[in-house]
């Protein structure tokens, strides 16, 4: 039987008792729970994340996938529900999500109550207590913040102002420049914030503009990004603007249009698979992910967050039939086996990087995840 069955449903449903551990009785299928955000402020990154699921494959090692995707609006609440559901409803052997980062280390706790692989689909922190179940499929804050720092030194900019969400996304960025760009001699002049459905940041940016710094950095993802980067060029600020992998989208270009031009942004390989060289183990997925998506939804309508999702199959390729040779699906064993799988299989490709998970690194990815993009005439062009 070869059918994927993808079930959305909306996030608004009622909460349920404490985690329960999934059933042992074992089935013929592999379930796979995935809860993103195709409402809301971020459904700019959930839709291109659920739209990728049309591209993956319907069964791996001759076992067909139930696909069960939920939307949760972006909101941490919604994301535990849904999680407990995968878990007690659908008996779940793999969990995938959120789209941000609040949602996704919401449903890395769920996961890791019951016992079920989780792959985020944000980045996310992943605390002791997340760390047995759950990886990330996004590349981490310090290896795409290094390559912005980098940029930095050598367009010689001194001070650098911040402006990003005010929650644990933009903590974890402003964290990081001070961790990787203060060490390097680039003094952050001021630190602004706001929330992700705010439709108005001039009183930050006029703060921003009137510190005067080299550059500013921009902490967050989606279109949202695109309001500080509009609003900083409609100030009048002149210097450069960096932006992190969270904004890597067309809808970025299209909402921010002419402010876009001349940005600095950190991506992931699939942004540009094409001028990858053919040694570059991210070029054949990466091709492959943009030509399925975009023969549907349109020339350049391809996404750093569509890869997410598509490359969580490409390491469920790898590691379910190694999981399959031990244990069978709807069991604690096949969970075990996963996870434990995870650990061993080593240079998984995908669109966004080469994957080496470990019991202490749960990202596993280096520096062949990030390219660095500019926009040129209202199209990406790969910086080299």
């Amino acid at each position: 039987m070869n059918k994927l069955t993808l079930s959305i449903a909306a996030a608004a449903v009622m909460a349920l008792p404490g985690v329960a551990a999934p059933a042992l009785a074992q089935t013929n299928e592999i379930t796979i729970g995935i809860s993103v955000t195709t409402t809301g402020p971020a459904a700019a990154l959930g839709i291109p994340e659920r739209n990728a699921l049309e591209f993956v494959p319907k069964e791996i090692g001759g076992v067909p996938l139930k696909v069960i995707v939920l939307d949760d609006g972006g909101d941490p609440t919604a994301a535990t529900t849904n999680a407990r559901r995968f878990v007690t409803e659908s008996k779940a052997d793999i969990i995938m999500g959120s789209s941000t980062t609040p949602p996704t280390a919401a449903i890395s706790t769920v996961a890791n109550e019951a016992g079920i692989p989780h792959f985020g689909l944000a980045p996310f922190p992943i605390t002791p207590e997340r760390a047995k179940w759950s990886v990330s499929m996004p590349q981490p804050i310090p290896i795409m913040g290094k390559v912005l720092y980098e940029h930095m030194k050598v367009h010689n900019i001194k001070t650098v102002g911040y402006i990003g969400y005010s929650d644990s996304y933009g903590d974890l960025w402003f964290n990081d420049l001070k961790n990787q760009a203060v060490p390097m001699g680039i003094k952050i002049v001021d630190e602004e914030r706001f929330a992700r459905p705010d439709t108005s940041v001039t009183g930050q940016v006029l703060k921003l503009v009137a510190a005067n710094p080299d550059a500013i950095l921009i902490g967050a993802s989606g279109t949202a990004a695109a309001l500080p980067q509009s609003t900083l060029r409609d100030r009048g600020y002149k210097g450069l603007i960096y932006q992190t992998h969270g904004a890597a989208s067309m809808d970025f270009i299209r909402i921010a249009g002419k402010a876009a031009e001349g940005v600095i942004m950190a991506s992931g390989p699939v942004m540009d698979p094409e001028d990858q060289a053919d040694s570059a183990l991210t070029k054949k997925p990466g091709l492959e992910l943009n030509k399925a998506y975009e023969a549907k939804y349109g020339a350049h309508s391809r996404s750093q967050f569509a890869g997410h999702s598509f490359d969580a199959f490409k390491v469920l390729e790898r590691i379910v039939p190694v999981a399959l040779k031990t244990a069978k699906p709807g069991t604690p064993e096949f969970r075990e086996a996963l996870r434990k799988a995870l650990l061993t299989e080593r240079d998984i490709a995908a669109s966004q990087g080469v994957y080496n998970f470990t019991e202490k690194d749960r990202f596993g990815l280096d520096d062949r995840s990030r390219i660095i993009l500019t926009v040129k005439d209202g199209k990406y062009v790969m910086v080299k």
